[in-house]
């Protein structure tokens, strides 16, 4: 009997080892679904579906209790489809709203259970001062600051009353050593009627002329320096736009993502301009018209215009005029700038370097982007090489190179089209 009491307390260890693997490696993994599908979820969804609230289409914390996983997925593929077929819950869903679900046969069914995983999670909590880190950093990076124009003025006034005070101070000692010395001195008769007399006193001390000629030459200096380091810097630059997009409304009460219009700071080079397609992902139905009598918004008309739009027959024309944006952040040519860099590899949020853009109801340039303001961001940002391939390949050249072993160009990159081509 003591024999398979210790089989079956062996068994029970093992198998309690094994659960204990089997959770971590769920937890792991749906970890990973849930921040896979959180990008899908902000690229595909956001247009048209918050977590929490209501926007064109319901709000979708729970609706994995509402539906099962299969219904999900049939729905997201291609929910016009699936009410056509009849499907009781496909009819009663697709009667929510006057919009009709897109459908999405490019995602594959993990990509619709990444984001099932996602929307049961929802997103995490940002990180106390990420907005205010940023800000600190743009304050703190410019070039001369109003402070040190402001201490350099203090420090001239100041200097300036105590030449003052030593000049009377002087005047004062020289009078009483010629007293002691037997020597009369006279005092100075103020004529009453010459009201520039201090003015000519002033003009024939040649300290006061020194300390004048001084003062003339550190303020003109100091202008001129600040305005030489200031050139091609357009902090605060905010042009009047075509159209007035609000960020403030979209990107901050709706919370619409950034990677939705601006898909290009994920995947290349330039952050991108939505084309006015994208708006009309949701102002085919939004029209504002709440606040407006009842009449389509004026902003959302210049983008009916611009399409040859006709909202009341739903049909586009050939008449149409691209619209004329104002850039705003320009970088000279001499510079090179990767948005997918910062922003996919690094995890650089856009506020870093835009500010609180969910906050503006018209766009300015936050930062001063110097070379300075660069730099600074470049020795404070600390690269993240656990688990990156590039740093792996790296360190193993490395490696090579201390066994004296031969390493190629092509082994540390040399291959690479964006090392020539960009």
């Amino acid at each position: 009997m003591r024999s398979i009491s210790l089989f079956f307390r062996s068994i029970t260890r093992s198998l309690v080892l094994v659960c204990v693997f089997m959770l971590a490696g769920v937890c792991v993994t749906y970890a990973q679904d849930a921040a896979a599908g959180a990008a899908i979820f902000k690229q595909k969804c956001t247009a048209c579906h918050a977590l929490n609230k209501a926007v064109v289409g319901p709000a979708l914390a729970g609706i994995d209790t509402k539906y099962d996983e299969a219904f999900l997925i049939k729905w997201i593929k291609n929910a016009p489809s699936f009410i056509a077929s009849g499907d009781p819950k496909a009819v009663a869903a697709g009667q929510y709203s006057p919009a009709m679900m897109s459908a999405f046969p490019e995602l594959s069914d993990d990509d619709i259970k990444n984001i099932i995983a996602y929307v049961k999670v929802g997103d995490p909590k940002p990180a106390a001062g990420t907005a205010e880190a940023g800000a600190a950093a743009a304050e703190g990076s410019g070039g001369i600051s109003n402070f040190m124009i402001f201490g350099l003025l203090a420090v001239i006034i100041i200097a300036f009353i105590v030449i003052v005070v030593l000049n009377r101070v002087v005047s004062t000692l020289e009078r009483v050593m010629l007293q002691k010395q037997g020597i009369l001195v006279e005092e100075e008769e103020h004529k009453p009627t010459d009201k520039f007399a201090g003015l000519k006193k002033l003009s024939k001390n040649k300290k006061f002329i020194m300390f004048i000629v001084l003062l003339l030459i550190i303020t003109l200096g100091s202008a001129g320096w600040k305005g030489m380091w200031e050139t091609g810097v357009h902090t605060g630059y905010q042009p009047v736009q075509p159209i007035k997009f609000s960020h403030q409304l979209h990107a901050g009460l709706n919370k619409i993502d950034c990677q939705y219009c601006h898909s290009g700071a994920f995947t290349s080079k330039n952050a991108s301009i939505p084309s006015l397609n994208v708006c009309m992902n949701c102002h085919n139905y939004v029209t504002a018209s709440e606040k407006y009598a009842g009449k389509t918004s004026p902003e959302i008309q210049k983008i009916y215009q611009a399409l040859d739009y006709n909202e009341t027959t739903k049909q586009y024309g050939n008449n149409t005029k691209p619209v004329e944006w104002i850039r705003i952040h320009n970088l000279p040519d001499l510079a090179y700038f990767n948005h997918s860099q910062h922003v996919s590899v690094a995890g650089i949020e856009c506020q870093k370097c835009h500010g609180p853009i969910q906050t503006m109801q018209e766009v300015y340039q936050y930062s001063p982007l110097t070379m300075k303001w660069c730099i600074n961001c470049h020795k404070e940002t600390e690269v993240n090489h656990k688990d990156n391939p590039y740093y792996d390949r790296l360190i193993a050249a490395h490696d090579k190179l201390k066994k004296g072993e031969k390493v190629s160009a092509a082994v540390l990159g040399g291959l690479e089209c964006s090392k020539c081509h960009y």
